[in-house]
């Protein structure tokens, strides 16, 4: 009796304590008070956190901005090839003038043009049948001209790096521009003839110059282009490359025919003063004889005066 009498009095005294006025609103003030004390730290903490990611982004990106490009390790390198579609339909009709070659091969390597012969500054790829072919990029780089000229058909210049350019002459037509970006292997137009070399018919001229002077394409097939040397400044004729041809022409008739009254107009002073010399010549002799005359007069005057004092 007493233990429940106890548990009612407890329970009276709960009941007793929630009736209060005061109760609940302390209640709600306490819990309020600790979730807004759980808001306010943790959005501290995520603050701090932000901080933190944010610092450690700018000094990731310091580092990476002092360091040195990435490149990549599997990237090949181009070597040079054959500037023909398919490299083994077409030869090598004539090679580069190489001043260390056999008389022979140097021979061979000469292209007769306007009665003069003149040092190939290349090579010549030409088919066996003579039949047409595509040219394409022997390197990948930026083209520079595409243009045609009268005798050396139609030119194509790429500039690589290295400072490299490789050159393509005696093309029957082109399907790039100057400023275009190639590819290696990319069309660049069609094999044809030309006026500078025509004993070697349908080809193109393929040319691979350092530094602007030309080197034997044939040494650096299949190695990059940073393998290609500058030539030796020391040689002791330059031979003239194939664009300078477009710019030498031929004497005219008229430029002979205008040269010709100088020549005549040259001999006829030097004919005026043999006949000066001729009419001169007579008159001195004419004179000598004169005086041979009044010697001898005299000569003979004297014995004459000398026999007729004796006489006297």
């Amino acid at each position: 009796m007493r233990e429940e009498e106890k548990k009612r009095t407890s329970q009276n005294k709960v009941q007793q304590f929630f009736r209060k006025r005061w109760v609940f609103p302390a209640i709600y003030l306490m819990s309020a008070a600790v979730i807004l004390t759980a808001v306010l730290w943790y959005q501290s903490i995520s603050n701090d956190v932000a901080e933190d990611l944010n610092g450690n982004n700018t000094e990731d990106l310091a580092l990476t901005d002092n360091q040195p490009e990435a490149v990549e390790v599997n990237a090949t390198k181009e070597n040079f090839a054959m500037p023909a579609i398919d490299p083994d339909a077409v030869t090598v009709v004539k090679k580069f003038y190489d001043e260390n070659a056999s008389t022979e091969d140097q021979e061979a390597a000469l292209v007769f043009y306007n009665n003069t012969y003149r040092m190939n500054k290349g090579i010549d790829l030409a088919r066996e049948d003579q039949k047409q072919f595509d040219v394409v990029a022997s390197l990948s780089g930026t083209v520079t001209k595409a243009e045609k000229d009268p005798i050396l058909g139609y030119v194509v210049e790429i500039e690589h790096e290295n400072d490299v350019v490789t050159v393509y002459q005696s093309l029957a037509e082109v399907s790039v521009q100057a400023g275009d970006k190639v590819e290696q292997n990319e069309l660049l137009g069609k094999s044809g003839t030309n006026l500078y070399n025509e004993e070697d018919g349908n080809h193109v001229h393929f040319e691979v110059r350092k530094a602007g002077k030309a080197v034997n394409p044939l040494t650096y097939m299949d190695k990059p282009v940073t393998s290609v040397e500058g030539v030796e400044e020391e040689t002791t004729e330059e031979p003239a490359k194939e664009e300078e041809v477009s710019e030498e022409a031929p004497a005219t008739e008229e430029e002979v025919s205008e040269e010709a009254p100088a020549g005549e107009g040259e001999e006829a002073p030097a004919k005026d003063d043999e006949k000066s010399a001729e009419e001169k010549a007579p008159e001195s002799d004419k004179k000598d004889a004169e005086k041979g005359e009044t010697e001898g007069s005299e000569e003979s005057t004297q014995p004459e005066a000398s026999n007729s004092t004796l006489n006297s």
